[in-house]
Protein backbone atom coordinates (compact mmCIF):
# COMPACT_ATOMS: atom_id res chain seq x y z
CA UNK A 1 0.00 0.00 0.00
CA UNK A 2 1.11 3.50 -0.58
CA UNK A 3 0.70 5.85 2.20
CA UNK A 4 0.56 9.54 2.56
CA UNK A 5 1.52 11.40 5.51
CA UNK A 6 0.29 15.13 5.30
CA UNK A 7 0.70 18.18 7.88
CA UNK A 8 0.96 21.72 7.85
CA UNK A 9 5.12 22.28 7.43
CA UNK A 10 5.91 18.74 6.63
CA UNK A 11 8.21 18.42 9.66
CA UNK A 12 7.13 17.43 13.26
CA UNK A 13 3.34 16.47 12.95
CA UNK A 14 3.52 14.58 10.09
CA UNK A 15 6.92 12.78 10.87
CA UNK A 16 5.13 12.07 14.33
CA UNK A 17 2.05 10.87 12.21
CA UNK A 18 4.42 8.55 10.21
CA UNK A 19 5.21 6.77 13.13
CA UNK A 20 1.90 6.30 14.62
CA UNK A 21 0.93 5.02 10.89
CA UNK A 22 3.38 2.48 10.69
CA UNK A 23 2.67 0.67 13.93
CA UNK A 24 -0.84 0.81 13.34
CA UNK A 25 -0.70 -0.61 9.83
CA UNK A 26 1.70 -3.42 11.24
CA UNK A 27 -0.60 -3.82 13.65
CA UNK A 28 -3.21 -5.10 11.42
CA UNK A 29 -0.77 -6.81 9.04
CA UNK A 30 -0.93 -4.29 6.09
CA UNK A 31 2.13 -4.05 3.71
CA UNK A 32 3.33 -0.93 3.67
CA UNK A 33 5.54 -0.17 -0.41
CA UNK A 34 5.61 3.33 0.06
CA UNK A 35 5.54 5.98 3.01
CA UNK A 36 5.98 9.67 2.79
CA UNK A 37 5.47 12.48 4.86
CA UNK A 38 5.45 16.29 3.37
CA UNK A 39 3.50 19.58 3.61
CA UNK A 40 0.24 19.88 2.59
CA UNK A 41 1.34 21.63 -0.72
CA UNK A 42 3.23 18.77 -1.99
CA UNK A 43 0.64 16.45 -0.66
CA UNK A 44 -2.31 18.29 -2.37
CA UNK A 45 -0.56 17.63 -5.90
CA UNK A 46 0.74 14.49 -5.12
CA UNK A 47 -2.37 12.57 -3.09
CA UNK A 48 -3.37 10.73 -6.22
CA UNK A 49 -0.34 8.65 -6.46
CA UNK A 50 -1.16 7.13 -2.86
CA UNK A 51 -3.85 4.65 -2.00
CA UNK A 52 -4.50 6.39 1.76
CA UNK A 53 -3.81 10.22 2.86
CA UNK A 54 -3.74 10.38 6.46
CA UNK A 55 -3.80 14.26 8.00
CA UNK A 56 -5.13 16.51 10.96
CA UNK A 57 -8.76 16.78 10.98
CA UNK A 58 -8.64 20.45 10.06
CA UNK A 59 -7.12 19.34 6.64
CA UNK A 60 -9.43 16.69 5.24
CA UNK A 61 -11.25 19.23 3.21
CA UNK A 62 -7.62 19.93 1.04
CA UNK A 63 -7.43 16.23 -0.48
CA UNK A 64 -11.11 16.42 -1.72
CA UNK A 65 -9.79 16.21 -5.31
CA UNK A 66 -8.11 12.90 -4.41
CA UNK A 67 -11.03 11.71 -2.91
CA UNK A 68 -12.90 12.01 -6.02
CA UNK A 69 -9.91 9.76 -7.51
CA UNK A 70 -10.86 6.93 -5.15
CA UNK A 71 -7.82 7.98 -2.90
CA UNK A 72 -8.75 7.00 1.38
CA UNK A 73 -8.16 9.85 3.30
CA UNK A 74 -8.06 9.63 6.75
CA UNK A 75 -8.15 12.73 9.21
CA UNK A 76 -6.62 12.17 12.73
CA UNK A 77 -7.45 14.09 15.37
CA UNK A 78 -4.86 12.96 17.71
CA UNK A 79 -1.41 12.23 15.20
CA UNK A 80 0.21 10.04 18.01
CA UNK A 81 -2.94 7.66 18.32
CA UNK A 82 -1.85 4.51 16.40
CA UNK A 83 -5.13 3.31 17.86
CA UNK A 84 -7.42 5.93 16.17
CA UNK A 85 -5.91 5.31 13.04
CA UNK A 86 -6.22 1.56 13.16
CA UNK A 87 -9.68 2.55 13.83
CA UNK A 88 -10.08 4.54 10.38
CA UNK A 89 -8.58 2.28 8.40
CA UNK A 90 -10.94 -0.57 10.08
CA UNK A 91 -13.74 1.95 8.87
CA UNK A 92 -12.42 1.82 5.21
CA UNK A 93 -11.86 -1.12 2.64
CA UNK A 94 -8.14 -1.05 2.82
CA UNK A 95 -7.52 -4.14 5.46
CA UNK A 96 -9.86 -5.94 2.74
CA UNK A 97 -7.60 -4.70 -0.10
CA UNK A 98 -4.44 -4.95 1.36
CA UNK A 99 -4.06 -7.37 3.62
CA UNK A 100 -1.20 -9.83 3.70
Amino acid sequence: MRVLVSCANGSGTSLMMKKSVEKALKELGIPVTNLHHCAISEGKSTAAQYDVVFCPMNFLSMFDAAKKKGVTVCGIKNVMSAKEIKECVEKTDLSERFKK
